[in-house]
């Protein structure tokens, strides 16, 4: 990640709404008069969200794939993705996964899913371990998406060099 610029997370789900909620959760509101004249009367800005990021949106796992393989050639790899666990009528989340993982293979990854598709082993067989991923249960929970945004931005993850 470049320093200075926000953690970039890729969104990977096929209902625009749950990336309406991702944005609401983790991207904060536009500054207002009303924030401008606080800080003026107080010293310090006061936000909601004290962590920025910078949020890309992906509809289905092969969108994905080609944003993360840009994001790679472009010197900007993600931080990390929530990947969705059913997105008809294309890949599964763990198949897109696994094809993610191809071009980088220690992006992090957050599983989103309302269901139990897959047991926890199966996922951690097929994805190539369960160190890189986190399970969130939909309907998500603001707190623990921005818990979990925060712990893996900070991660160190520079993605595989160009080209690879």
């Amino acid at each position: 990640m470049n320093p200075g610029r926000p953690p970039r997370i890729l969104i990977v789900d096929d209902m625009p709404a749950i990336h309406e909620d991702f944005r609401k959760i983790l991207v904060p509101p536009e500054a207002t008069a009303l924030d401008d004249l606080e800080a003026t009367l107080f010293g310090a800005a006061v936000s909601p969200v004290a962590e920025h990021f910078e949020l890309d949106s992906a509809y289905q796992g092969r969108e994905a794939l080609d944003m993360v393989v840009a994001a790679r050639d472009a010197g900007r790899p993600y931080a990390f993705a929530f990947v969705d666990m059913r997105m008809p009528p294309g890949w599964n989340g763990v198949e897109t996964i696994e094809r993610l993982r191809k071009v980088d293979p220690v992006l992090p990854v957050v599983i989103c899913t309302a269901y139990s598709d897959h047991s926890w082993e199966e996922i951690g067989d097929r994805i190539g371990g369960e160190d890189g991923a986190v399970i969130l249960r939909k309907p998500v929970d603001p707190g623990k998406v921005r818990e979990i945004a925060i712990h893996l931005a900070g991660r160190p993850h520079a993605g595989p060099p160009a080209g690879d």
